[in-house]
């Protein structure tokens, strides 16, 4: 047999047993699809109003769009649940095409064996979330960059509308691409699009809703600002506690000055950014190469938005994928150790969510150990990254080259 085809069947295996998994584990994984994806969808088609035109949402626009597509494999089977984990199939169907070419190269059959091997790392909550869309969009996207930068920038925009989160690699590409220009156009003009229609469908006092609601939320319990609290709940320190925000429907951590604490990470996570995006441009300024700067400034600016974040969830784990996936075709080797990591905090993530979940939400030693865990391994990672990033050698002139 060759490379392709077992490549191939272990796609098919492992997205067969992915999805099953969501409806046996605990904590119900795929909840979000029928709790929330569903009810907003259905809205739609009832005139019940339509998030992020009616109302302010949590998400971008364009997230919206599988939510409704999701009906249609949905009414073939007749759930609407397996209609989604269908869709995110479908669609992983795509990048992973385009990835794994003719099955001959090293570095993508590596960058192909770790996509699905993180895929079981992170389990279902990988596929039964909006989160599940956007990485193959922004597989396809990163693997595109060099030689279709138009069509590159537009899915990266495009999965930025879905979830937030492809914005760095968005960043990533404006520093790394020779064809700046193009990646800002393409990302522009696909932005406008997509907010033209919004306008257009009366959603202008939405338009930015998925920003602005961001701002007021507290600290959630998965992020890695909120292990001292979590910490504190654990051992019963006088005010530490976790609580369930019905507003936003997730879990969060109160204590002492958490409100100054969960106000403070958002100008932090914009500094952080912002400094990351610098090194990133003086490197690529010094002529460092796409091959070398755009993968490493890529994963860095990525954990930095899971790192330097106020909240966070399980699923934040697949953003990492799309990335170390082009870090394997390009320079495999150079991507092991990162990949290795990733896979790691992935596997950590399962076992916090949805196996452990229970012990975070009532604080008990050992899932909030784990946590814990995951949240280092995630900090290892950025600043692994981020000394990369500072030693990325600039090329040496031809000229120099020369001389014996």
């Amino acid at each position: 047999m060759t490379n392709r085809v077992l490549l191939w069947a272990a796609f098919a295996v492992v997205h067969l047993f992915v999805g099953a998994m969501g409806f046996l584990l605990p904590n119900e994984p795929m909840g979000d699809v029928y709790r929330v994806y569903e009810p907003w969808s259905r809205a739609v088609f009832s005139g019940g109003g339509i998030v992020g035109i009616t109302q302010d949402w949590v998400y971008p626009h364009l997230a919206l769009l599988p939510m409704l597509l999701a009906h249609l494999p949905g009414s073939v089977v007749g759930d609407y649940t397996t209609g989604w984990a269908i869709l995110v199939t479908v669609l992983d169907a795509v990048a992973f095409a385009v990835l794994v070419g003719r099955g001959r190269s090293r570095g993508r059959i590596a960058a192909s064996v770790f996509w699905l091997a993180a895929i079981v790392c992170l389990g279902p909550v990988g596929m039964y979330r909006i989160d599940g869309v956007s990485v193959p969009l922004a597989i396809l996207g990163c693997l595109w960059l060099l030689r279709r930068p138009w069509l590159a920038s537009v899915l990266l925009a495009a999965a930025t509308w879905i979830k937030i989160w492809p914005a760095a690699l968005v960043a990533a590409a404006v520093v790394a691409v020779r064809r700046r220009s193009v990646v800002i156009a393409a990302a522009a003009l696909t932005s406008a699009l997509i907010l033209g229609v919004v306008v257009a469908a009366g959603g202008a006092d939405h338009a930015l809703g998925f920003v602005t609601g961001q701002t007021g939320r507290g600290l959630q319990v998965e992020a890695p600002v909120s292990a001292v609290y979590l910490w504190g709940a654990l051992f019963g320190v006088d005010g530490a506690s976790v609580y369930y925000d019905q507003g936003i429907l997730t879990f969060q951590v109160a204590g002492a000055h958490t409100d100054i604490v969960s106000a403070v990470m958002t100008p932090l996570l914009v500094v952080a950014v912002a400094a990351v995006v610098t090194i990133g441009g003086m490197k690529a300024h010094r002529g460092v190469p796409f091959v070398r700067l755009f993968p490493t400034l890529g994963l860095a600016l990525t954990t930095v938005l899971i790192v330097v974040n106020k909240v966070g969830s399980p699923q934040f784990q697949a953003w990492l994928f799309a990335i170390v996936v082009l870090g394997l075709v390009i320079d495999r080797r150079r991507w092991v150790g990162p990949g290795i990591l990733v896979l790691a905090s992935a596997g950590l993530t399962q076992l916090i969510y949805p196996l452990l979940y229970d012990g975070i939400v009532s604080p008990a030693v050992l899932p909030v150990a784990v946590l814990t865990l995951r949240n280092v391994a995630l900090v290892v990672l950025l600043g692994w990254m981020l000394v990369r990033l500072v030693r990325l050698p600039a090329p040496v002139p031809a000229l120099v080259r020369t001389i014996p």
